[in-house]
């Protein structure tokens, strides 16, 4: 087609059709292991005749084939010539995952005006929803043997606020006439993104796509201060509380900022600013200030941020005719170092904070009231409450035990009101809803659970400054209940628990994926112990003598009933006397309006609901646990440490009437008991006899005593609890310093992500840094700031959770590696662990380690001695669930094309 263009602009143009290749059978998450261009060598030329073995084609090869998008970049993408019934007939819903590769071409036009002309090469904004990863190539395919493919993590779940991708072309676009690149795309079918085929009509799967890119540009900037800046506002990414009354139902609210401005030399730093303050104008009525003036916020070239800002408590009220608060933000550029000081380089420019008044709710009329809250120093999170009909001092019976309404996946609180009006308002308890970071979040386990029990904290914390006469106890108990995603969530932690699906392994089984043709038994299951968290089944014991409701509907295509009828059949293998009550909905699918809203489930939560009822109190119980710092205590025991970090951990416990307790432990090293509940005479722990202080001790602390004996144990008198950090302090303080058993232990942060790279000038190390950014904030709507590692050393970093990218031979990664006791170490150019050195230039290395000077931060490194390596490392950050990536993990150029099977070393 030729197109004769007349613009002062750069302009680009994305084929409509694409060539297709696929399906090849895959597993659910493989593609973080596989090339995404898989099985492409884009190091060669694409050749269009050739064909590609796959099992799902008759004949066992596939070929390329055509699709094209519409006007608005939305493709469809399927191959209906695939046998699927002859497939799903025996390997059922595991059959239909599968992968497949896409390219089309993109022109860039140059202005037509020379005066247009700049340095800067245009940069690209690039929307891809529901595409796993995507990448773009310079258009001559004799260059790409020297060429390192960069790929970009596309939102794949089509979360709704994700910021904007900003794509640095590969090579600088002809600056007199057209440039042609290439586009490749990785697609993956998932079960639990697209659906059964069958739930839409379809004999076959439909992936549906869409993909856009247009060229970003740089806003023309003014001489007022309200003009135009290169730091915009991203209101998508605010997070504001509700007013009642004219009072902000939180103390914190968060203003959405993106960086607009380009990095416009690669031999100096720019593009990079910082925020220098922000307030509201006097006349406002209400103060605010930086959440943490002492860790300014810098902004990286294309980074969206969330600026956190706290109200002053001496703050008035706001009249409910006032619907915007205006907040002057000031930022500055920073380059060469520091921030610039001079006033005349500072801007300034107003955001109007969009604010929603709703009235003080009542008996009969209530409105669900959004919340915030402060993860940590920064990250604000938004959740809502569904208000009691009853404050405490009306009436009888006072508060009861809050209600934590776990959603279900791709379910947007915000935006969609069909799940808070499905939830049973009560009479005198609090209805929480949290949003588990996004609407997918991590299935409600590790970071998405916290996420959810910070929300109670939270909210005690609101009630009591502002609304005392609706407060609860700040230690209160919970009830659990959940839908779908949110169903499985309840069954990890408590009560309530419709059409949960058992864990993601047994939704949709792994039997076709393509590295469990090359692995290693031995190390696919240190692979696999990744995911032990996330067994649900595992841990049902836990749940043995707590009441649970158990909901299903018989007709469900979404997740089958067998899945609650299997776990209901388990958690009674536990306890044959448990309080498990199952109902199944005749008729009814995945969804009905009513699941949660009944007489049954309200009868139920009356039951169970209240602080004076008499507890049961259970003389025998099993406590199983997989990560010590993420797991509670269950009867005054609580797990600090297993023998075997990976592995599951379990403790049997026997109380009889005489106060004697009988203990067996399997793969525990440390426990503790609070003994100012209990009445204890007698302590025998694997038929060991062990004598302890008074109860007036409050904890005794017992540990294994390897040194007289390998399965002795005694009690350790030098353990104590900081109660203003809250970490267990004692001589033996290193063996408290386990590993978590996964690397999505970096993704539990308490504030800020640091990202630490050699130095801000543009490199491959920044890149992958931008893209870890971009990828917190749109799965996690977490927040990092990158540092060189220079600035660390400096003490510059807030001091949190770490990403270290590069920087071997610096000073900050040594003092890393000495001060957490790591087993790592970089000798000779190479990572060496135990004696064993990894030396593969096209490998990638990531392992997580403790910060022994903040026990409650990791730091996670990504390393590898080519930019190649770099790529593979990055791509296993585990921003998704169901990534099998433990401690550390190391990968080669086999697992392009062979996935987790190219793994050298893991554990």
């Amino acid at each position: 087609m030729d197109i004769t263009l007349y613009t002062s602009e750069w302009h680009v143009e994305i084929s409509r059709e694409w060539d297709v290749l696929g399906p090849f059978p895959i597993h659910a998450r493989e593609q973080h292991f596989l090339s995404p261009a898989f099985p492409l060598d884009l190091s060669k030329n694409i050749d269009l005749t050739r064909t590609y073995p796959s099992a799902y084609a008759d004949g066992g090869y596939v070929s390329w084939s055509k699709v094209s998008s519409d006007e608005h970049g939305s493709l469809n993408v399927s191959h209906p010539n695939i046998r699927w019934e002859q497939l799903r007939a025996t390997e059922g819903w595991a059959a239909l995952q599968h992968h497949n590769v896409l390219r089309t071409y993109l022109t860039v036009y140059p202005p037509d005006s020379k005066q247009e002309r700049t340095e800067a090469d245009p940069r690209l904004r690039v929307e891809c929803l529901q595409g796993a990863y995507f990448s773009i190539l310079p258009g001559d395919e004799t260059t790409w043997t020297t060429h390192v493919s960069e790929w970009h993590m596309g939102n794949v779940y089509a979360l709704e606020r994700a910021p904007i991708q900003f794509v640095s072309l590969p090579v600088s676009p002809y600056r007199d006439k057209a440039t042609r690149y290439q586009v490749f795309l990785c697609v993956p079918y998932e079960i639990r993104l697209f659906g059964d085929p069958r739930s839409y009509n379809s004999e076959h799967p439909i992936l549906s796509i869409n993909f856009t890119i247009s060229i970003d540009t740089l806003p023309s900037l003014g001489t007022s201060p309200y003009m135009a800046t290169p730091v915009l506002h991203a209101p998508t990414h605010d997070i504001i509380p509700d007013f009642i009354h004219g009072r902000p139902f939180s103390s914190t609210l968060g203003i959405g900022l993106r960086n607009v401005d380009f990095c416009h030399n690669a031999k100096s730093i720019s593009g990079w600013w910082t925020v220098v303050s922000a307030a509201i104008p006097p006349r406002a009525g209400l103060g605010l200030s930086l959440c943490n003036p002492v860790t300014a916020i810098r902004l990286a070239p294309t980074q969206t941020h969330v600026l956190t800002l706290v109200f002053q408590p001496d703050s008035g009220l706001v009249p409910t005719d006032i619907t915007e608060l205006p907040v002057d933000i000031t930022i500055s550029p920073f380059h060469d170092g520091s921030a610039c000081s001079d006033v005349e380089e500072q801007q300034i420019f107003r955001v109007n904070v969009p604010i929603r008044h709703i009235p003080m709710w009542t008996s009969i009329n209530y409105t669900a009231i959004r919340a915030t809250y402060n993860l940590g120093f920064s990250n604000p999170t938004i959740f809502l409450v569904l208000p009691p009909r009853y404050p405490n001092n009306e009436g009888e019976g006072g508060p009861k035990e809050p209600i934590l309404a776990l959603h279900g996946a791709g379910v947007d609180i915000i935006n969609q009101t069909f799940w808070t009006d499905s939830l049973p308002r009560q009479d005198r308890a609090w209805v929480i809803i949290p949003s588990g970071r996004t609407s997918w979040g991590l299935d409600w386990h590790g970071p998405s659970a916290a996420d959810a029990f910070a929300t109670v904290t939270a909210l005690y914390d609101i009630l009591r400054t502002g609304f005392v006469d609706w407060v609860y106890p700040r230690d209160t108990k919970l009830i659990v209940m959940g839908h779908s995603n949110g169903g499985q969530g309840a069954w990890y932690v408590a009560i309530v628990a419709a059409a949960g699906y058992i864990k993601s392994q047994a939704y949709v089984p792994w039997t076709m994926s393509r590295f469990s043709h090359f692995i290693d038994p031995a190390l696919r299951a240190v692979l696999e112990t990744s995911l032990l968290p996330d067994d649900n089944d595992l841990f049902l014991s836990n749940l043995a003598h707590t009441p649970v409701l158990a909901i299903h509907g018989d007709a469900d295509d979404n997740v089958p009933p067998w899945h609650t009828r299997e776990v209901v059949s388990v958690l009674r293998e536990w306890n044959p006397d448990a309080d498990v009550t199952y109902h199944e909905q005749p008729g009814q699918s995945h969804w009905w309006s009513e699941v949660l809203k009944n007489t049954r489930v309200q009868a139920f939560l009356d039951r169970v609901s209240s602080y004076e009822a008499p507890k049961t109190k259970y003389r025998k119980f099993t406590l199983t646990v997989a990560v010590p710092a993420e797991s509670g205590s269950m009867g005054g025991w609580r797990v600090h440490a297993l023998e075997v970090p990976g592995r599951l951990g379990r403790l049997e416990v026997c109380e009889d009437d005489e106060g004697g307790v009988t203990v067996k432990t399997s793969n525990i090293s440390v426990v503790s008991l609070d003994l100012r509940n209990a009445s204890v005479n007698r302590f025998v722990i694997n038929n060991q006899c062990i004598t302890h202080t008074s109860v007036e001790a409050g904890t005794i602390w017992l540990e294994q005593d390897t040194n007289r004996n390998p399965t002795g144990w005694k009690v350790s008198p030098l353990v104590y609890l900081d109660i203003r950090t809250s970490f267990m302090v004692h001589s033996y303080a290193e063996n408290f310093q386990q590993p978590y058993g996964r690397a999505q232990a970096i993704l539990s942060a308490d504030g800020i992500i640091d990202i630490v790279i050699p130095s801000l000038h543009h490199s491959s190390e920044l890149s992958v840094a931008l893209r870890i950014t971009h990828n917190l904030r749109t799965y996690h709507l977490l927040d990092a700031r990158i540092f060189s590692a220079h600035e660390v050393e400096d003490g510059l970093a807030c001091g949190g959770n770490m990403v270290v990218i590069g920087c071997a031979d610096s000073l900050l990664v040594k003092d890393l590696l000495r001060s957490s006791q790591c087993e790592w170490s970089y000798e000779g150019g190479a990572w060496v662990l135990n004696d064993k050195k990894f030396d593969n230039p096209t490998s990638g290395l990531l392992f997580l380690v403790k910060r022994t000077s903040n026990a409650a931060s990791t730091v996670l490194f990504l390393q590898s001695s080519d930019p190649g390596g770099l790529e593979r490392a990055l791509r296993l950050f585990p921003i998704r669930t169901g990534v099998l990536v433990p401690d550390w993990l190391v990968v080669d150029e086999r697992a392009d094309r062979i996935g987790a099977g190219g793994a050298e070393g893991a554990g």
